[in-house]
């Protein structure tokens, strides 16, 4: 193999595949970067057997072939090279690669030995294209409800699925749920996608892409963001019947500011850290308020108050962090809060008529 390609193209795309390799296996060469010339262009590619990803990138390519090297050492070494041509030659399974007066020789192992990169059947599989606005929104708002506990492997993902028309993603930690509408569809989908995948597909978008491309199989999803790939497993089980969580009415309604929402929300959680984040929520429709109430034993305690539009009057306990990271993605400058008693699940919500998105969480035992 002998090629020549620019030092910031070949950077980047060391840069993003680079990040799902693993040294942490039985099998060394998961701790590689495949490199392989495809007519014009060089494939750079990674895989842990549960993701590969795959960049192209433009290259002048003198003699076709490929190899694989140490991801960390390749990936470090090039981003530190000047901004110039980089020459890449392969003598004997080592790499050379020189770009004005730096030369270097990676030893690396046979692309023989590098485990089959996946593909998927795009004529059988189930496709969208979503803007790609609209991913990073959907995709933010609700892998921050998954869990990571691996003992139940289904919540450790987001479940996307088609739902009376529509196309759907949920998650939930058994704490707390979020579901978010994305698009309309006529096909039938259900698959539990790891987090961890999903952030590698925003880490890989750059913001002058229009779209995400999508592919669905039976066992393996597949992002294409323009020349850059994602392939992966999907995590295999059925996702629970969240719906049935979802209060179909709330006793009490609060409406008002998100900023000064979250303002008194991290007023109250400084107060909060030794009580596991624990802050009382207290509404009041005579004088249209919503105050919190948090304790710190040893520090003291904390009454912090909004003027809000309260329906209904009531109190509930939940925990700080999740309703901080609720407030953080939902859409809109005014929200809506509601919940019945304090043993019921409360719901965080633009007042938007067409609001796509809904976050829950399970209150705790005051």
């Amino acid at each position: 193999m002998e090629l020549s390609v620019t030092q910031e193209n070949l950077a980047r795309a060391l840069t993003a595949v680079s990040r799902v390799t693993s040294t942490k296996t039985q099998l060394p060469i998961l701790g590689n970067i495949l490199l392989r010339t495809d007519n014009n262009r060089l494939l750079v590619a990674a895989t842990n057997l549960e993701i590969a990803t795959t960049q192209y990138i433009g290259a002048k390519v003198v003699k076709p072939g490929a190899i694989t090297i140490p991801a960390r050492l390749v990936t470090e070494f090039v981003s530190n090279l000047p901004k110039d041509q980089i020459e890449l030659k392969v003598v004997h399974d080592n790499l050379h690669i020189k770009s004005g007066t730096y030369n270097s020789v990676i030893n690396g192992v046979i692309a023989d030995d590098f485990p089959e990169l996946p593909t998927i059947n795009e004529k059988s599989s189930i496709q969208y294209s979503i803007k790609t606005e609209d991913f990073k929104q959907a995709v933010s708002q609700t892998i921050i409800t998954a869990s990571n506990d691996s003992t139940r492997p289904v919540l450790t993902g987001v479940y996307w699925h088609s739902f009376e028309g529509q196309l759907f993603l949920a998650a939930t930690d058994g704490y707390r749920l979020s579901e978010r509408r994305l698009v309309e569809t006529n096909s039938e989908v259900s698959a539990i996608i790891p987090v961890q995948t999903l952030q590698e597909v925003l880490r890989t978008i750059v913001d002058d892409e229009s779209a995400v491309d999508i592919l669905f199989d039976e066992t393996q999803v597949r992002f294409r963001i323009n020349d850059a790939e994602v392939i992966s497993r999907l995590i295999d089980g059925n996702f629970p019947d969240y719906r049935q969580l979802i209060p179909k009415k709330n006793d009490v309604k609060v409406v008002l500011d998100k900023q000064e929402f979250t303002r008194i929300v991290k007023i109250a959680s400084l107060f909060a850290r030794e009580s596991g984040g624990s802050i009382t929520l207290s509404a009041d429709s005579e004088k249209n308020a919503l105050s919190i109430h948090s304790i710190a034993s040893e520090l003291g305690e904390n009454t912090s108050e909004v003027g809000a539009n309260v329906t209904g009057e009531g109190q509930i306990t939940l925990n700080s962090r999740y309703l901080l990271e609720a407030l953080s993605v939902v859409d809109g400058d005014t929200v809506e809060f509601g919940f019945s008693g304090k043993l019921a699940p409360s719901i965080i919500r633009s007042i938007d008529k067409d609001a796509n998105y809904y976050h829950i969480i399970m209150p705790l035992k005051s």
